[in-house]
């Protein structure tokens, strides 16, 4: 890392090496993988035993686009929780292992707003 990496980017870092080592995603259970910037939110389902990415999402995926609008921040997290949870029902995935990517799960935050958006549609964690 240089040196101008933030003391919270590297406390995610830890945070997100702490949380790999525990987690693996198999083929009957895959991993949901979830990355916020600044300004977007995106989320993999990925398979680590055969290194494939099952499904993904974004707040930049053109459809989501269409029927969000504007939307940012929480409403667009939860609008990209339900696609991915969309998109591994037509895959026939019903069970992930839920990696938050080292970032903090707040009540209201994004992260639990994917979260909800992605059991709503049918995702069991």
């Amino acid at each position: 890392m240089s040196n101008k990496t933030s003391k919270r980017t590297v406390a995610r870092l830890k945070r997100k090496k702490r949380i790999r080592a525990k987690i693996r995603g198999t083929d009957g259970q895959p991993r949901l993988c979830v990355f916020r910037s600044t300004r977007h939110i995106y989320a993999q389902v990925i398979n680590d035993k055969s290194g494939v990415t099952l499904a993904s999402a974004s707040s930049l995926t053109p459809e989501l686009r269409k029927e969000a609008g504007d939307a940012s921040g929480n409403k667009a997290a939860n609008l990209v929780g339900k696609l991915i949870g969309e998109r591994c029902k037509e895959k026939g995935i019903e069970q992930v292992v839920f990696d938050r990517n080292g970032f903090i799960y707040r009540k209201n935050g994004r992260i639990a707003m994917l979260a909800e958006g992605a059991r709503k549609a049918g995702l069991k964690f």
